[in-house]
């Protein structure tokens, strides 16, 4: 075969296996955002559409788990046992029982490889903690592996009633983008919790720059001068962000999501 036609079939055989590849979705958002229960809707919502999902928690400290989790860290490392030998307080437990986790997460990757063809999406729970998996050497281990094998997303999941203040608002962004920048993986935010107040008073926010600053001249503070700054700033970050407004509790706005989902997985994969 040509050499021209020779290349094409290894892309088409490329785009084959990323197409038969499940997706990841990386869950992260500060506590108390709804990010569990926003895991159990989303694993619910597929089983409902017979395509169950592959789902791992890597939350140590979690007390019950809302759903059932198809590898889950606390099998592996025991939180108050780690906090015991090393004689760590909470969070310090945290990030060692991740990192003891991290070292043997090629067995994980060796199971999703094993399942990919019967899921089709591979959900991720994080901490609630949410800096020791973004800042942690093993939040990136984890995140590095999973993204160099399958298509793989991040979802930030934000508490839309706790960010109705705009300086509150900026910083649940500047931390967004954060991330964005640290993990550099297609990235949806999920406004959670409309159920209790709409969020399109934040996509007006981020699509009018004035609306903005009105908001934030009811504020005066030093705070509201950074924040007039930082808007613009991030201006450029908004333009191309994903952003679906969602309730965990009452399952709305998931077809949404899985449409921004699909979008995301076109970009990992250019």
């Amino acid at each position: 075969a040509p050499e021209g036609q020779e290349g094409a079939g290894k892309m088409a055989a490329a785009a084959r296996a990323v197409a038969a590849s499940p997706v990841c979705v990386l869950v992260l958002g500060m506590a108390g955002s709804g990010k569990t229960t926003f895991v159990q809707r989303l694993a619910a919502h597929l089983h409902g559409q017979r395509c169950p999902p592959y789902v791992i928690n890597l939350d140590p400290a979690v007390h019950d788990l809302p759903f059932p989790a198809n590898i889950d860290i606390r099998d592996t490392v025991k939180y108050k046992e780690v906090m015991k030998q090393y004689g760590l307080g909470p969070n310090g437990g945290i990030v060692t029982s991740l990192n003891l986790f991290a070292t043997r997460f090629d067995q994980v990757m060796r199971f999703i490889e094993k399942r990919q063809n019967a899921s089709k999406y591979v959900i991720i729970d994080t901490p609630g903690q949410i800096e020791v998996f973004t800042w942690s050497a093993s939040g990136t281990i984890i995140t590095e592996a999973l993204a160099s094998s399958f298509p793989s997303v991040v979802v930030y999941v934000m508490d839309t009633s706790r960010s109705t203040n705009p300086i509150t608002f900026m910083s649940n962004m500047l931390y967004a983008c954060s991330i964005l920048y640290k993990t550099k993986l297609p990235f949806i935010v999920v406004m959670n919790k409309t159920d209790i107040i709409d969020h399109s008073f934040a996509v007006e926010w981020m699509q009018d720059f004035e609306t903005f600053q009105d908001a934030l001249n009811q504020e005066t503070s030093y705070v509201s001068n950074l924040t007039r700054s930082m808007s613009l700033v991030l201006d450029e970050f908004y333009s191309s962000l994903k952003v679906v407004g969602v309730s965990a509790v009452l399952g709305t706005g998931l077809d949404d999501f899985f449409v921004q989902l699909s979008k995301a997985v076109d970009e990992y994969e250019r």
